[in-house]
């Protein structure tokens, strides 16, 4: 469970998303560490945009309500559905539950953003600053740059707007030398996202791209879709056809074109995802004729990165 937690935190959620399924499918699985591994499973399925994955978890993760990491979850799920006020309802619940950790789960980040969209400023950035003062006190630096973005996004006064920048900047800073794809990415979208209404278009850029790669590689869509909006804005297309490409396609044919790409045969694609070789051929033929290919040869040489 804690390499599976590990790979989350380091951003390699295409990994994690495949050891947490063969987990949760594992009979030896524990009823305990099931939990917590369908509670990061939905947290995954969020930042890879899959919302009907995410949900389709719900049920369990209420069942789950002495749990911690499946109260954050349920949090995520109701700021991805719009839903502010019952997300800050579940961060909360998180802090009371089982396997509760003010660093490994973040509750007041989550429930700090969650105020931020009902107007309830002055308690948001109340929970963002002491979200930081814990992790200055206690946490390591991936803690410190996550407290930091939070407090850049939360605090609205006037003289924060001119730390919000430098703040970014120090927690990129602090993510030097640490392995924290994820969080490096967003940090790097916000920041651009602020640049770009300075007119520093080419430190702008330079971050939308590391975002952008990252992004792509992850299979990560929310997040590419904000790169993709700032670069619309700057007047620069995608630069990876990779990406263009595989927006045309639907969820589970991403997974399987991506799975493909990584020279898995069709029968290690179905054992993957835990389905039939048919469905994974019929995905194949739906991405070939999406994408105007007619091979998997073809699929690799028009998707495979330079």
């Amino acid at each position: 469970m804690d390499s599976l937690h590990d790979l989350v935190r380091r951003g390699l959620v295409r990994a994690a998303v495949a050891g947490l399924v063969d987990l949760i499918a594992d009979p030896a699985t524990t009823s305990q560490d099931a939990a917590v591994a369908t509670a990061m499973l939905a947290e995954c399925h969020l930042a890879q945009g899959e919302l009907g994955a995410a949900l389709a978890l719900a049920d369990d993760l209420t069942e789950a309500d002495d749990l911690a990491r499946a109260h954050h979850a349920l949090g995520e799920l109701a700021s991805a559905t719009g839903e502010p006020e019952l997300a800050v309802e579940r961060f909360r619940a998180a802090a009371g539950g089982s396997g509760a950790d003010d660093l490994l789960v973040p509750w007041r980040a989550g429930a700090a953003l969650a105020l931020l969209r009902t107007g309830q400023r002055v308690e948001a950035l109340a929970l963002a600053r002491a979200q930081h003062d814990l992790a200055v006190a206690t946490g390591a630096a991936y803690d410190v740059a996550l407290a930091l973005r939070v407090l850049a996004t939360t605090d609205p006064s006037v003289e924060a707007a001119s730390q919000r920048v430098p703040r970014l900047r120090t927690a990129l800073q602090l993510l030097d030398g640490v392995e924290a794809a994820r969080l490096r990415a967003q940090i790097e979208t916000d920041l651009a996202g602020l640049l770009v209404l300075t007119g520093d278009d080419a430190e702008a850029l330079a971050l939308l791209r590391s975002a952008e790669a990252y992004a792509a590689r992850e299979d990560l869509w929310p997040l590419q879709s904000r790169v993709r909006r700032l670069l619309d804005r700057m007047g620069e297309a995608p630069r990876r056809a990779q990406s263009e490409a595989l927006a045309a396609l639907t969820a589970a044919e991403r997974r399987v074109a991506l799975l493909a790409l990584d020279g898995l045969t069709n029968r290690q694609i179905a054992e993957h995802l835990l389905v039939s070789v048919k469905a994974v051929e019929g995905h194949l033929s739906r991405v070939y004729r999406k994408l105007g290919l007619s091979s998997r040869a073809a699929l690799t040489a028009a998707l495979a990165p330079a």
